[in-house]
């Protein structure tokens, strides 16, 4: 660190890249945040209480990193039911109820771990989907295959967890730049 750097505070936002990277690991998506925040609020406002967490009557919010509340589609009911419950239990300035959409998440599918895409029908993510955001479409020679429709998408995560083969992925959609 040259002189005149000057330390990041304790409350900065966490780079995960750079956490990544200093553990030996690749840097994956950055966590999913509750809905209704974000990384600067959260560094901004939120104390680490846990009273977000134990609020979750789906149990999907758990302390990531820094102990920051993130979202794991893969623990409790394994999807989002947008109750409000997380901004209720807060007793700090972190969540902002007033937002809509709640957030911006981006869903994937791996067409090489996707089982229709290898051949094997399989329609778990659009039968749990409750927006019927993800439609199959039909292909000749082989099972229908997913395709995500975004406008109808909400993020709730109810795909993710029931793909057998874990390839549905939400992470934050990327912020386009301005034009």
């Amino acid at each position: 660190m040259s002189a005149d750097a000057s330390p990041k505070p304790a409350d900065a936002p966490v780079d995960h890249g750079r956490r990544a990277l200093l553990r030996g690991r690749p840097a994956g998506p950055p966590p999913v945040r509750p809905p209704w925040t974000d990384e600067a609020r959260l560094a901004d406002a939120c104390t680490r209480c846990g009273a977000c967490l134990s609020a979750c009557p789906e149990d999907i919010l758990v302390a990531g990193s820094g102990g920051l509340p993130a979202v794991d589609f893969h623990a409790g009911g394994g999807e989002c039911i947008f109750c409000h419950a997380c901004v209720d239990a807060c007793p700090e300035p972190v969540f902002e109820a007033e937002r809509d959409p709640p957030w911006r998440l981006s869903v994937t599918i791996a067409q090489d771990r996707c089982l229709p895409h290898a051949g094997v029908h399989c329609e778990a993510c659009r039968d749990a989907c409750p927006e019927g955001a993800i439609r199959f479409a039909p292909r000749l020679g082989g099972p229908p295959t997913p395709e995500i429709l975004p406008e109808r998408c909400t993020g709730c995560g109810a795909c993710v967890g029931v793909c057998p083969e874990e390839a549905v992925a939400i992470a934050p959609a990327r912020r386009e730049a301005p034009a």
